[in-house]
């Protein structure tokens, strides 16, 4: 039999942010001898960016109308048959979906096509916290059990996002794997040649969230923290680095409380953005694994964030950063004592930069992949 492998990579979409990068990694990364790939995705909202068009311009993708964010009868039925036809014509060996939307239009494509290939899906996060009303989450829920029945191996990128599936009843435990993302080690850059090159005071104190400025990464949040600072006199300035729906409206907020804060706009040289910063901030209601952090426990940084999803995987809670509670005073309480103490800085930036260095390198999610489409081929 043959050991070569025909990937097709389902998402709806991509847009900068987590699944985009491990796609586009994986894309680029698998060995092309062993492994044939074709990815499937639609297209981006007007306020996304879209990462195959600022970032990934090597990674080709075969493009479907009506597979991306937005839910429309017609569109996802013509995104679903348009699915089913290059299902039939590609015929893989492995059908491996990414995010919600393409999780339930590829893999019924994949059931209707009839072609045999082994079902994969990977939660990068999952929609059961802070996305849907009650209603809505319990039809998710429903949805993703019957997909979870008719799928060979479920990918939980975190392991707090596998055990909250299970724990919603998602899937057999003996289906899934947990995967940690990996990136590339980042360029090297010391802190005041960064901050020079960005025209950044090497004399300021940076705090530095990077991400959507969407509902569910809580901007809000992220200001109220800002004004908690400003309120203890605090000497320091956040930078935001991401753009979304509530990109100017957050903008306005901060100009009009008077807050120390820089909006960025959406960059694509984050590496060197976390390099000139002192600490990394999230303020999210839920998530799977954020690539953002890890980039920013590469820099070396101690991170503050909401203990939520699979964060912890990242950050060990007095360690490499501190994990809080959802309370702007705790997430306050957190970033104080790291101002207020470089030597601790160091200490819990050197111990992520090493934990980073360990889980979440671009060999072991590249090997991870490649060992699990080889196995699929072989039984």
């Amino acid at each position: 039999m043959a050991s070569h492998v025909k990937v097709m990579q389902i998402i709806a979409r991509m847009n900068v942010g987590g699944p985009a990068v491990i796609v586009a990694e994986l894309m680029r990364g698998l060995d092309k001898s062993a492994i044939e790939q074709i990815l499937v995705t639609g297209f981006c909202d007007e306020n996304e960016a879209d990462y195959l068009d600022t970032v990934a311009k090597d990674v080709k993708a075969t493009r479907i109308a009506g597979l991306g964010r937005s839910v429309s009868l017609i569109a996802d039925l013509k995104a679903f048959f348009g699915l089913v036809s290059l299902i039939r014509k590609y015929k893989p060996d492995v059908i491996h979906t990414h995010t919600a939307k393409a999780g339930v239009l590829g893999r019924a494509a994949s059931l209707l096509a009839g072609r045999g290939a082994v079902r994969v899906h990977t939660f990068h996060g999952h929609l059961l916290h802070g996305y849907f009303s009650k209603t809505m989450t319990q039809a998710v829920i429903l949805i993703e059990k019957f997909f979870a029945a008719r799928t060979k191996v479920l990918i939980a990128i975190g392991s707090k996002v596998k055990d909250e599936l299970l724990a919603a009843g998602i899937g057999k435990a003996e289906k899934y794997r947990v995967f940690f993302p990996g990136l590339p080690t980042p360029k090297k850059f010391s802190k005041e040649d960064a901050q020079n090159s960005l025209g950044l005071s090497t004399q300021t104190f940076y705090i530095t969230f990077v991400g959507r400025l969407t509902q569910i990464k809580r901007p809000d949040r992220l200001l109220d923290v800002a004004n908690e600072c400003k309120q203890r006199g605090l000497d320091l300035r956040f930078l935001v680095a991401g753009e979304g729906e509530l990109f100017e409206s957050s903008k306005a907020r901060a100009k009009g409380e008077q807050l120390n804060m820089t909006f960025l706009g959406w960059r694509s040289d984050i590496a060197q953005i976390f390099a000139a910063s002192d600490i990394a901030i999230l303020t999210s209601d839920n998530e799977g694994i954020p690539l953002t952090l890890i980039q920013a426990a590469q820099a070396g940084l101690p991170i503050v964030a909401t203990e939520v999803g699979s964060i912890s995987d990242i950050v060990i809670s007095e360690s490499t950063g501190y994990l809080t509670s959802k309370s702007a005073l705790d997430m306050a309480d957190a970033i104080e004592k790291l101002v207020r103490d470089a030597q601790l800085r160091k200490i819990m930036g050197e111990a992520g930069r090493a934990r980073a260095t360990q889980y979440f390198s671009l060999e072991r999610m590249l090997k991870d992949h490649a060992d699990l489409y080889r196995s699929l081929r072989i039984t």
